[in-house]
């Protein structure tokens, strides 16, 4: 077989396995859109090649036309694949200005004022500018992690391949004439070679990626309870365990609060567990309003929650849990009848000195078995005497 048809081939066969690849791993994960739109930018620059390498029974204009199309539609699909997987809105505006631009600029090097090498020069620019939008975007990700930052570093080669290389090669050899002595340039053989590795490290760090999404979904799915939305004992018991070790290397105050759904076996059996569970649900989402990014808030047990309060002091967590229990037993749940009412006692426990989760939680729960004993619907704090440790001390709210 022809060597040049070998080379000529190599990018259309390397782009369509790589789109297939993402095709797959879509029809698996259909709510990340973006692998969908990363098979379609790969199996379009496939298309560009081959356009490029053989001409269409329509002419030769015409078929170099949809080459320059498809490699400006697939630069632009890649760029929002990649940008839209950060969770950044895409710059749909700056893409379309850049590839418009850029075609426009082609088609009049095409067809109004035929000349190759401006041609050759505005489709590199804009491919470029299209590459250096997405370094602008990644550069600004916060908490990047190594895919992304190799991201970053491959679109800004990718940029300074479009820019640099184009114009050193053509500074060095000349303008080009024709199609024949572009071919056989060093311009092409490095643009077909730098195409070839920059698609597979830029597949290979994005197929990391999509591994990572979903190793990370994984881990979100066993620490998250189904129903409430909020943390498992383990997620909480993990995410409590940093929070403490953290603020007691910085000497941060930190509280606990634990709260217990009064007569819920009555609420389930009177009204239907479907019934409780929306109760649950919504005593969930109210804590997870209320506690915020900074702190922890899980479900530990049945009816049973746990709130984590990192720079809390007892006062504090004592407000924050009085603060709940108020505006959960004046609400209203869907669902259930007017006027039902339901409650929820409250334990607090601020950490003395290096306290463990486990003393902290016994004496939280302490805390919260006299909350239940003495009428429910109410806040009692647990304080720690140093000679008698992990006792609790009730203080009656009102």
């Amino acid at each position: 077989m022809d060597t040049g048809l070998l080379i000529a081939l190599l990018n259309p066969t390397i782009a369509l396995a790589l789109g297939a690849a993402f095709l797959v791993l879509w029809s698996y994960q259909r709510h990340r859109p973006y692998l969908a739109v990363l098979a379609a930018s790969y199996a379009l620059a496939a298309a560009g090649f081959l356009f490029q390498h053989f001409t269409l029974p329509v002419g030769l204009a015409p078929s170099k036309f949809l080459s320059n199309l498809c490699f400006c539609v697939a630069g632009s699909c890649l760029v929002g694949a990649i940008i839209a997987r950060q969770g950044r809105p895409v710059p749909y505006a700056g893409i379309a200005a850049l590839a418009l631009g850029g075609m426009a600029a082609f088609c009049w090097f095409l067809f109004v004022q035929p000349d190759l090498t401006w041609r050759i020069l505005v489709v590199n620019f804009a491919l470029g500018g299209i590459s250096l939008l997405a370094a602008a975007e990644l550069r600004v990700v916060r908490g990047n992690g190594p895919t992304e930052k190799i991201l970053l570093a491959l679109a800004l080669l990718s940029g300074l391949n479009f820019f640099v290389r184009t114009l050193a090669v053509i500074i060095a050899h000349g303008p080009f004439k024709g199609y024949d002595e572009l071919y056989a340039s060093s311009y092409w053989t490095t643009a077909l070679l730098s195409h070839a590795l920059l698609s597979l490290l830029i597949a290979l760090c994005l197929f990391t990626a999509a591994a990572l999404d979903v190793m990370k979904a994984l881990k979100a799915e066993t620490h998250t309870d189904p129903l409430s939305g909020i943390l498992n004992r383990r997620g909480f018991e993990e995410r409590a365990t940093l929070l403490l070790d953290q603020c007691g290397k910085a000497g941060f105050p930190v509280a606990l609060v634990l709260a217990d759904l009064d007569h819920f076996k009555a609420l389930n059996d009177q009204h239907g567990h479907e019934a409780g569970d929306r109760v649950i649900a919504d005593f969930a989402a109210k804590l997870r309003s209320a506690t915020g990014a900074r702190g922890a808030a899980g479900r530990i047990g049945g009816e049973e929650f746990a709130v984590l309060l990192p720079l809390t002091d007892l006062g504090a967590a004592r407000l924050f849990a009085e603060a709940i229990r108020a505006f959960y037993s004046a609400g209203t749940i869907d669902g259930l009848p007017a006027g039902t009412r339901v409650t929820a006692s409250f334990g607090v426990a601020a950490r003395t000195g290096k306290e463990g989760l486990m003393p902290l939680m016994r004496r939280a729960d302490e805390a919260l078995y006299k909350a239940k004993k003495n009428g429910r619907d109410s806040v009692r704090l647990s304080y720690e005497r140093p000679e008698t440790a992990f006792v609790a001390v009730p203080l009656a709210v009102g």
